[in-house]
């Protein structure tokens, strides 16, 4: 990978990448989404990405879960988008921002009716005494729901991560990846090759 063939924008650089990963990843939105909480202990899980643009990295999930009370406590994330596949790695590291409510909406919208259905029903994190009492959760939810609509509840939206930092990473046989981190420079971006 030479970096002077990227794109002078780390963004545009992930858009082209997300596309052609869409065209050859089974899950090409899948993401690890690393968080802390306010005494720094991490925690990492998958989530999807939801929308790339020159904002940033939006995901969607309910905000009383462990990593809503973390990016509260501490709004700042890593993700990490591995396409083995394609042999490439994006890692992006920013604050986080709440996405408004009119683009949760829009994207609660788009969910299969029995995701959202599940995003009311389930006490995300929380302890459960047994598996049925989330079936007994989703059976009163879709009750109350039957014949209507399901509305985005309160608790739930979404985040974007504004990148700070963005590396691509290209694999190698001989173990002498390619590493290209842009940072935040100002308005702008500094771009540098970093070893493997």
């Amino acid at each position: 990978m030479d970096e002077h063939d990227l794109d002078d924008d780390p963004i545009a650089q992930l858009q082209a990448w997300y596309a052609e990963a869409r065209e050859a990843v089974p899950q090409p939105d899948a993401m690890t989404l690393a968080t802390a909480d306010p005494d720094g202990r991490p925690s990492a899980r998958i989530v999807l990405l939801r929308g790339i643009d020159g904002r940033g990295l939006a995901f969607f999930t309910n905000r009383t879960s462990r990593k809503g009370d973390e990016l509260r406590g501490n709004p700042r994330a890593a993700i990490v988008l591995h396409w083995w596949e394609l042999g490439r790695q994006v890692r992006v590291e920013g604050a986080i921002v709440e996405v408004g409510e009119a683009e949760s909406a829009a994207y609660w919208s788009s969910r299969p009716r029995t995701s959202q259905i599940a995003g009311w029903a389930s006490p995300q994190s929380q302890p459960l005494t047994a598996r049925s009492d989330l079936d007994a959760r989703v059976a009163e939810e879709e009750a109350q729901f039957e014949g209507a609509e399901v509305p985005p509840p309160a608790f739930w939206g979404g985040y974007r991560v504004v990148p700070e930092s963005v590396e691509f990473w290209m694999h190698q046989e001989s173990r002498l990846h390619d590493r290209v981190r842009y940072v935040r420079a100002g308005e702008g971006w500094r771009r540098e090759r970093l070893a493997p």
